[in-house]
């Protein structure tokens, strides 16, 4: 069964064809970044805009480099939230318009459960399992007992993680996108140089949750208690430091939930997840099994999208041509904390 995949949740315009939910036969992808590099971010209106530019020739590109013709599509897959209002209706008219047309199913994803189901194509996952999906929008930690079926435990109160890396590169004027870029520049320094804080938020309510705005804080005011003696106050210390205190807490975090609902086994999804340090230090953890996807599945693409809906089109998931864009992850939102801490 051949699925075809759209994914434009944010800034990247993508199609994919994927058979049988694993075989990846094409994932073409389009990126922005030299359109929001000038304003240290997205700006919906230009993405929303870039993607009608584009997004029949990713389709075209994708269907090429799959040696296939519409005509072979079994059915269109769709990101339909969570995501930008006005780039996630480019993706959904096109998708149900071809839907329409070729009278093939079409099939509503989550952004997010695809995003973990990026593990699959190059691991053998055994659950449960623990997910960090983490990214530039996200910082969830959630639970799956199987494909599709997950619980959201925590996110973060504030700053994603990928939005604290973007900030921070903003402030030591690394550019766009940040993450890349204090990654790059944190390899030339000593991440032991500034003491920045691990905010671990223990209290019952907020284990799984995460706060990235005060490690922000700190790295912009670079307070002098931060600072250690003797070290050299540089850019690529600083984004050492930085990074190192931003994703020791992700590992941390992970370590509890993994005790506290009975499993070794932690999965990575999402475009922070390209970071090699943060691969690192769960892959040299002696007590965790990590399922990483490919690198190049890490940011948003549509070979994510269409995997996961081969899977939901064998549970009779299927979706109509009423399916509407959200912009938000049902009811969890920046600070909502549950009242028994899970």
């Amino acid at each position: 069964m051949k699925i075809l995949g759209i994914e434009t949740t944010c800034d990247e315009t993508s199609a994919a064809v994927v058979e049988d939910g694993r075989n990846i036969l094409s994932n073409v992808i389009a990126t922005q970044y030299e359109f929001h590099r000038e304003y240290a971010g997205v700006v919906p209106e230009i993405a929303s805009r870039k993607h009608q530019e584009v997004i029949n020739y990713v389709i075209e590109k994708s269907l090429k480099e799959a040696g296939v013709s519409f005509h072979d599509i079994d059915a269109v897959a769709v990101a339909h939230y969570p995501g930008l209002i006005g780039s996630l209706l480019v993706g959904l008219i096109t998708a149900k318009t071809i839907s329409l047309a070729l009278e093939i199913p079409l099939i509503g994803i989550n952004h997010l459960e695809a995003h973990l189901y990026s593990i699959h194509f190059n691991n053998s996952v055994e659950y449960p399992i623990v997910g960090l999906i983490i990214s530039g929008g996200h910082t969830l930690l959630v639970t799956s007992e199987r494909i599709g079926h997950y619980k959201i435990r925590g996110s973060t109160l504030d700053d994603a993680v990928g939005e604290a890396f973007d900030k921070v590169s903003k402030y030591l004027k690394l550019g766009y996108p940040g993450g890349p870029a204090i990654e790059r520049i944190a390899r030339e320094g000593d991440e032991e140089a500034f003491a920045f804080p691990r905010v671990i938020l223990n209290g019952r309510r907020d284990r799984y949750n995460f706060s990235y705005s005060g490690l922000k804080n700190a790295v912009i005011n670079q307070r002098e208690s931060f600072f250690k003696r003797g070290d050299e106050n540089s850019r690529e210390n600083i984004a050492a430091s930085f990074q190192a205190a931003a994703t020791d807490v992700l590992l941390m975090k992970a370590r509890w939930a993994c005790e506290d609902f009975k499993t070794n086994r932690v999965a990575l999804a999402g475009g922070v997840a390209n970071n090699e340090r943060i691969r690192r230090i769960f892959r040299e953890s002696k007590v965790l099994v990590t399922y990483l996807p490919e690198k190049a599945l890490t940011q948003d693409n549509a070979a994510m999208i269409a995997g996961l809906a081969h899977h939901k089109y064998l549970c009779g998931e299927i979706s109509d041509l009423f399916l509407e864009p959200q912009s938000r992850l049902g009811s969890i939102q920046k600070g909502k904390r549950e009242k028994n801490g899970s």
